[in-house]
């Protein structure tokens, strides 16, 4: 009897020893929590936020003294305050560029092909790349000094593949000329779970909504949404300092008050 037979024997079978071992694994399966008295919580307390003390310690150690030590290694040139949660995982040759207080979140990945000799990624200073991003330039990502990149984003400069169906079989990259720098400048704001295409160019201050894809240009101080993205506010999210507010608030001061 084979061990696929075996189980779908025992999920049909109803005997008493077919459902005592049904239940033994459901139990191991989904563990559930027993109740404690209330006595005991003072303690538990304690022990609840000891452990996130100990953990978070153990994490500021990793990060000064091992996965900074060793992202570095892997960088042309690293800034200072640069502040990570995790070792990046890097795949490929691309030059790493990183500015001075930098954020890196947990579980963010560089990628790069065999397309061009000198694939990059630059991020300036004080910008900052969420938990579970994932990075690809093939040619050149550029993330300009102030933007926030949230979690779970997606940047690339390539589809990763070529269009033919042909050369997709062949398992073949891209051509060279489909390959196109992505820049995401200035003080930009990308929602998580959004996903930038290749050749796109975010404008100074615009904001991605989140579960955005991104297929064109975004101008500056705009708000983009939609899968594809689509500009629906424009003159968004200006400076405080901006002619057009200062002018505005003037003319607000002035009005009388209710």
């Amino acid at each position: 009897m084979g061990w696929n037979t075996f189980l779908l024997k025992l999920k049909r079978s109803q005997n008493p020893q077919a459902l005592f071992l049904k239940r033994c694994i459901l139990f191991l399966r989904t563990p559930t929590v027993p109740r404690w008295p209330h006595l005991f919580f003072p303690l538990l307390r304690l022990l609840y936020e000891a452990w996130f003390i100990l953990v978070g310690l153990w994490r500021v150690a990793l990060n000064k003294f091992l996965w900074g030590a060793l992202f570095q290694s892997r960088c042309a040139s690293f800034g200072s305050d640069v502040e990570i949660h995790g070792l990046p995982y890097v795949n490929g040759h691309a030059e790493i560029n990183i500015g001075n207080k930098v954020f890196l979140g947990g579980n963010v990945s560089m990628h790069s092909g065999r397309i061009f000799d000198n694939p990059r990624f630059e991020l300036r200073d004080r910008s900052a790349v969420g938990w579970n991003v994932i990075l690809v330039a093939n040619k050149e990502v550029v993330i300009e000094e102030d933007v926030i990149v949230s979690y779970d984003c997606r940047i690339s400069d390539s589809d990763g593949h070529p269009r033919e169906m042909d050369l997709r079989a062949e398992r073949l990259p891209p051509r060279p000329e489909e390959v196109l720098p992505v820049r995401i400048c200035r003080g930009a704001f990308i929602g998580n779970g959004t996903h930038i295409m290749k050749g796109v160019t975010i404008g100074e201050g615009a904001v991605v909504s989140a579960n955005s894809v991104v297929i064109m240009d975004i101008p500056p101080y705009c708000m983009a949404m939609g899968n594809p993205a689509e500009v629906y506010f424009r003159n968004y999210g200006l400076p405080s300092t901006h002619p057009s507010r200062q002018k505005k608030n003037k003319k607000s001061a002035l009005e009388p008050s209710a």
